[in-house]
C-alpha cells in the first residue's frame, strides 16, 4: 500500500513530466500552397515566414512546405483543405471558388486600388470588419492583394476594346472573368498552375496578371505584348489573397507556440506581404524588357472607356450582395474608405 507520501510523489513527477510535455510541445506545419520553389511568394513570404516561426518557437514549430499544389488536390480546394485539416496552412485566391466568399470579393472590382501595400491594410481591416464569418474553421494570418494587374497577349497587342473582341482570356476570378467580358474578349477562368500550358498551347491568346509571378513561370516568354494601365489611376484589376491556418490546428498549440503565430500574423504582416507585391514589379518587368517583349502605355483617354465600359459590375455585385443579405452598397464604400484611408 502506497504511504502519502509515496502518492504525493507520484502526482508530482507525473506533473513535472505532463509539465515538461507540454513544454517539448513539437509541431509541424503542413504549409500547402499554389507557387513554384522559384516564384517570389515562395521565396520572399513562405520561406522566410517558416523560417521566423522556427526561430522564434527555438525549434519546437516549423513547417513541412508543399509547393505547386504537391499535396495534392487543386487550389480551389485549398479553402476547404485547411478549414477541414487537410492541409495546417495555405495561401491561396478566394476566388478561384466563384461566389464562395462575395463579401471579399469588392477588392477585385476593377479599378479599386493601384497598390498593394495599400490594398493589404484596407482588406486586413474590412476582413475583420465584414467577412470574417465567411471563413469558419478557419484562422486568417493574414489576407492582401496583388500589385497592379495587367493584360498581356502573344499575337497582338491591346490598345483598343475594339481589340479585345475575340481573344480568349484567362482571369483568376469571377470579377476578373466579368470584367473580361465587359471588355468585350471571351474570358477563361483558371488557377495560376494551368496557366502556362494553356498559353504554350493556345488554349488562350492572353492574360490578365500582376507582373510579380510572371518570370518564375516563364509566361513573358510565352507572350510578346503588354499593355499596362498609367499609374496615376487605381489597377485594371487585382486579387485578393488569404494566408489561412486551421483554427483546430492554433486552438491546440500551447500558449508559447500560439504567441509564435500571433507575432508572425495580423494588421503588419499584412501590410509587409503588400509591400512586397509592390517591390516585385520591377523584377518581373524587367524580365519581360530584357526578353525584346512589346509595351503599351494605355493612354487616360482610352483607359476611361474601359471604365466606362465595366461600372456596370459594380452595381452587378452590390446587388448581389443585397440578394445574400448583405448590404452591397456599405461594403463598397467601407472598402473605398479603407483604401483612401491608407492611400499613399
Amino acid at each position: 500500500m502506497k504511504t502519502p507520501f509515496r502518492l504525493a510523489a507520484t502526482a508530482a513527477a507525473l506533473a513535472l513530466a505532463g509539465a515538461g510535455a507540454a513544454q517539448a510541445q513539437e509541431v509541424t506545419l503542413k504549409f500547402h500552397h499554389i507557387w513554384n520553389t522559384q516564384a517570389m511568394a515562395a521565396v520572399n513570404v513562405i520561406a522566410p515566414w517558416c523560417d521566423k516561426i522556427a526561430a522564434e518557437s527555438a525549434g519546437k514549430m516549423k513547417c513541412q512546405v508543399l509547393p505547386a499544389m504537391s499535396g495534392g488536390g487543386t487550389p480551389p480546394q485549398l479553402v476547404d483543405r485547411v478549414k477541414d485539416g487537410v492541409d495546417d496552412v495555405i495561401i491561396t485566391l478566394p476566388g478561384y471558388t466563384a461566389g464562395r466568399f462575395p463579401a471579399m470579393e469588392v477588392f477585385e472590382l476593377p479599378f479599386m486600388t493601384n497598390s498593394a501595400e495599400v490594398g493589404a491594410r484596407a482588406a486586413w481591416d474590412y476582413l475583420q470588419k465584414n467577412a470574417l464569418k465567411e471563413f469558419p474553421g478557419t484562422k486568417i494570418l493574414a489576407t492582401w492583394v496583388h500589385d497592379e494587374g495587367y493584360v498581356h497577349t502573344r499575337d497582338k497587342p491591346v490598345k483598343t476594346l475594339a481589340d479585345f473582341k475575340g481573344l480568349k482570356m484567362r482571369a483568376p476570378t469571377r470579377q476578373t472573368n466579368k470584367l473580361l467580358a465587359a471588355l468585350g474578349a471571351s474570358p477563361v477562368g483558371m488557377p495560376l498552375p494551368a496557366l502556362p500550358d494553356a498559353v504554350s498551347k493556345g488554349t488562350i491568346d492572353g492574360f490578365l496578371l500582376p507582373w510579380e509571378v510572371m518570370p518564375s513561370l516563364k509566361l513573358h516568354e510565352m507572350v510578346k505584348y503588354h499593355t499596362e494601365t498609367d499609374p496615376s489611376r487605381p489597377a485594371l484589376y487585382s486579387a485578393v489573397f488569404v494566408f489561412a491556418m486551421n483554427q483546430a490546428k492554433y486552438d491546440g498549440l500551447s500558449p508559447e507556440l500560439k504567441k509564435v503565430i500571433d507575432n508572425n500574423s495580423g494588421a503588419a504582416y499584412s501590410q509587409s506581404i503588400g509591400k512586397l507585391w509592390d517591390n516585385s514589379q520591377t523584377a518581373g518587368r524587367k524580365a519581360a524588357t530584357e526578353h525584346g517583349n512589346v509595351f503599351y502605355r494605355l493612354p487616360l483617354a482610352e483607359m476611361d472607356n474601359w471604365v466606362k465600359a465595366s461600372a456596370g459590375l459594380y452595381d452587378d455585385w452590390t446587388a448581389d450582395m443585397d440578394k445574400r443579405g448583405l448590404n452591397g452598397k456599405q461594403l463598397l464604400q467601407d472598402a473605398r474608405d479603407l483604401l483612401v484611408k491608407y492611400k499613399k
